[in-house]
C-alpha cells in the first residue's frame, strides 16, 4: 500500500497530531493550517516540508491529502468533519466530533454515503497505563461484577472560560467540551451502554465572566444491566486539573488518587487497600494516531472505532438536552 499523506488542521493541539502521525507506519504529514498568521510563523520554521493554509475549506479540498486530523475549534469540527468525508478523506478529529443531536446525525449521514472512509476521535484517556491496567482488572473478574461507577472531569482552568475561545462559542457544553473524556471512559471500563441520562447544572463559578452556559454540570447514568453512574464537568473547581475515578464491585472498589490509586479489597478499615502506582495519566495527546492509520491501512483496529465514539457523543448529547430542558432523556431519544 502506498504511503498515506496527512493533513492537520489547528495548530494548538494539533501539533501533537503532527507528532502522532510521524510515530505512525507509512504516513507523511504534508499540509498544515491555521488561521493565526504567528503559528503560521512558527509551523513555516519547524515543518519546511509541509504546505500551509489559512483557510480549513482549502486543505479539505486538497486532492493530495488522504487523512485529516481536526484541531480547531470546537465549533468548527462537525462541519469540516462531513467536507472531508465527502472529499474521500479519513478523519481524526478532537473532541468533541459535533456540539448538536444534527450534527451527529450529518457526520452519521457523511459517513454512510462514503463507505470507504474511517473517523476516530482523541478521547485519549483510553491510553493511559493507569486505566488500561484497571480494565484488565475489570475483565479479569477481579472487581467482581460493577453496580456503580464515578467519573469526574476536574479541570480547574476558569480562566479558559474567560480569555479562551471556549467562552465565545455560544451555548458552549463543558460536558461535550471536557466531561466526554470521562463518559468515554465510563464506557469502554465498564463495556456497558446507557440507557438514561438525568443531570443539572449550574455557573456559580463562573458567574460575571459572561460566560451563557453552565461551567459545572453533573449527570447521573443508568446502564442497561442496572448499573449507575455519575459523571461531572467541573470546569471552575479550585482543584488541579484531574480525573476523579471511582468504580465499585462487589469484590472490590479502585480509586484513582493524585498520588497513587488504590484497590480496596476489604469493607475492614484496618485493611490497607493495595497501592496501584502504573503511570497516571502517561499519555500524549497524539498517541491514538498511530493505531487508526493501521486500522485504514488494514492491519489493525483503531482504538476508539465510530460505534464507540457514536456512543460517547450520544450520552454527552443526551446530558446536555436533560439540564437544558430539565428532564430525564433516554438514549434514542436525545
Amino acid at each position: 500500500m502506498q504511503r498515506l499523506r496527512a493533513g492537520v488542521i489547528g495548530l494548538g493541539v494539533g501539533e501533537r497530531h503532527i507528532h502522532g502521525f510521524r510515530r505512525a507506519a507509512a504516513v507523511d504529514v504534508v499540509a498544515l493550517c491555521d488561521m493565526d498568521l504567528q503559528k503560521q510563523s512558527m509551523a513555516r520554521e519547524k515543518y519546511p516540508e509541509c504546505r500551509m493554509y489559512t483557510h480549513a475549506d482549502d486543505l479539505l479540498a486538497d486532492p493530495e491529502i488522504d487523512v485529516v486530523a481536526i484541531a480547531s475549534y470546537d465549533h468548527h469540527h462537525a462541519a469540516q468533519i462531513v467536507k472531508a468525508f465527502d472529499s474521500g478523506k479519513h478523519v481524526f478529529s478532537e473532541k468533541p466530533l459535533c456540539l448538536r443531536d444534527e450534527e451527529l446525525r450529518a457526520i452519521k449521514e457523511a459517513l454512510s454515503r462514503n463507505p470507504g472512509v474511517r473517523l476516530s476521535t482523541n478521547t485519549v484517556l483510553r491510553m493511559s497505563p493507569r486505566f488500561r491496567d484497571l480494565r484488565g482488572r475489570i475483565q479479569n473478574g477481579e472487581l467482581g461484577r460493577l453496580y456503580y461507577a464515578e467519573a469526574d472531569y476536574n479541570y480547574g482552568r476558569l480562566f479558559k472560560l474567560r480569555e479562551g475561545w471556549r467562552g465565545q462559542i455560544p451555548d458552549y457544553s463543558v460536558m461535550l467540551g471536557g466531561g466526554v473524556h470521562v463518559v468515554d471512559l465510563m464506557l469502554w471500563l465498564s463495556g456497558r451502554r446507557v440507557v438514561e441520562v438525568i443531570a443539572s447544572g449550574n455557573k456559580i463559578c463562573s458567574a460575571g465572566y459572561g460566560f451563557s452556559t453552565p461551567d459545572m454540570v453533573v449527570a447521573i447514568l443508568r446502564f442497561d444491566d442496572g448499573m449507575l453512574g455519575k459523571v461531572t464537568a467541573n470546569f471552575g473547581c479550585v482543584y488541579p486539573h484531574f480525573h476523579k475515578v471511582l468504580i465499585y464491585g462487589t469484590e472490590a472498589t479502585f480509586e484513582n488518587g493524585i498520588e497513587s490509586a488504590s484497590l480496596f479489597r476489604s469493607r475492614d478499615r484496618d485493611v490497607p487497600p493495595d497501592r496501584i502506582d502504573t503511570p497516571y495519566p502517561g499519555i500524549d495527546k497524539g498517541d491514538l494516531i498511530p493505531g487508526f492509520i493501521d486500522a485504514i491501512r488494514g492491519i489493525g483496529h483503531a482504538e476508539i472505532e465510530e460505534e464507540d465514539l457514536f456512543a460517547t457523543m450520544e450520552v454527552c448529547l443526551a446530558i446536555d438536552k436533560s439540564w437544558r430542558e430539565d428532564v430525564p432523556v433516554r438514549l434514542g431519544s436525545a
